[in-house]
């Protein structure tokens, strides 16, 4: 259950639920007659028209100035993160620059704060400019029942795991067509790609015109995936890349390092902690880790939760990967 930060061990009837939820989303578009109206089934009698302040310090209401008649992708954050919040960033920044200048136009991201009352929209700007946020994807805060309440309408408040930390949450993403009523989660680990055609296609009705049409017979076939490579494209690839090509990278503005031939760098032990727990490891004020840190726009790594067996997996495959990219001795290769 990736999508999901679930603690308790009622874990599976959870899932049940979340998925009877997504049924249920999915199952009621607005009646023809009031599409875009008020009457509609999930028009603004049924979400909350509540005030929220953005990064660039606008007040919004989150109905009539932020959903009606659009097609939204929205999340919830908190900057404090040190796990999961780093990676949903760094996979929506990824969509956001496959979308390019339709967001903000035609299709609009908003990730909204549940730790208000540290996440200012100063602290929330400070935020965008770390992780290098273009244009038209609103950051936004309020007040904490406001936002309590839209986590409860858009199917992303789940009372059995919030206990006693309010940060304890769902880290699904709700995409949605507020016009036609169509609205379905998803998950942060999903292709960046399949998540830019599904707000940016499938929500729009696919009226962007057709691509060039294919003959199936022409179609490779697709090549079983190591765990090691399909941990990467989940957890990793959002910020990383092995052996890319420079120019690409610049033009991609990597959040992190290249990691190529980097089993051959460090040593193996202290690769295996970072991989594990790099919040304690940078709380201990580790050299290289601070090296890290500050190398890349003081983004933190964030603890991805791997235990021994993934971690080994996704090292094989980085170092495979990194062979094949470069067959002689690459060790010396510096970042």
């Amino acid at each position: 259950m990736q999508g999901y930060r679930l603690k308790s061990p009622t874990a599976v009837v959870i899932f049940l639920l979340l998925v009877s939820s997504l049924v249920i989303l999915w199952s009621n578009p607005v009646r023809a007659a009031g599409e875009g109206s008020g009457s509609s089934v999930w028009g603004k009698d049924y979400f909350p028209n509540v005030p929220l302040i953005s990064h660039e310090g606008r007040t919004l209401l989150f109905f009539d100035d932020l959903i009606k008649d659009k097609v939204v992708m929205i999340n919830f954050i908190f900057t404090r993160c040190e796990d999961s919040c780093p990676l949903e960033t760094a996979r929506l920044r990824e969509v956001q620059k496959i979308l390019g200048d339709r967001v903000g136009k035609d299709v609009f991201i908003y990730s909204i704060s549940i730790d208000p009352e540290y996440d200012t929209p100063q602290v929330l700007k400070e935020y965008t400019k770390r992780y290098d946020i273009g244009p038209g994807w609103l950051f936004l805060t309020g007040k904490e029942d406001d936002i309590t309440l839209l986590r409860k309408k858009l199917g992303l408040y789940i009372e059995e795991i919030q206990g006693e930390d309010s940060t304890d949450h769902n880290l699904s993403l709700i995409i949605g067509n507020q016009r036609s009523g169509r609205w379905m989660r998803s998950t942060p680990f999903e292709n960046p790609y399949v998540l830019a055609t599904q707000i940016g296609s499938w929500l729009h009705n696919w009226k962007l015109p057709p691509k060039e049409k294919r003959n199936y017979a022409e179609a490779p076939e697709l090549r079983q995936i190591s765990k090691g490579e399909a941990l990467f494209r989940t957890r990793c690839d959002a910020c990383h890349s092995i052996g890319g090509d420079p120019t690409a990278a610049l033009a991609k503005r990597m959040i992190g390092p290249d990691l190529l031939g980097v089993t051959k760098k460090r040593d193996p032990a202290w690769l295996n902690r970072w991989m594990a727990e790099p919040d304690k490891m940078l709380a201990e004020k580790d050299p290289l880790a601070m090296a890290l840190l500050a190398q890349y726009r003081n983004l933190p790594m964030p603890n991805l939760r791997l235990n021994k067996v993934e971690i080994e997996a996704l090292l094989s495959y980085i170092e495979e990967e990194s062979r094949r990219k470069v067959p002689h001795d690459h060790s010396s290769h510096k970042h």
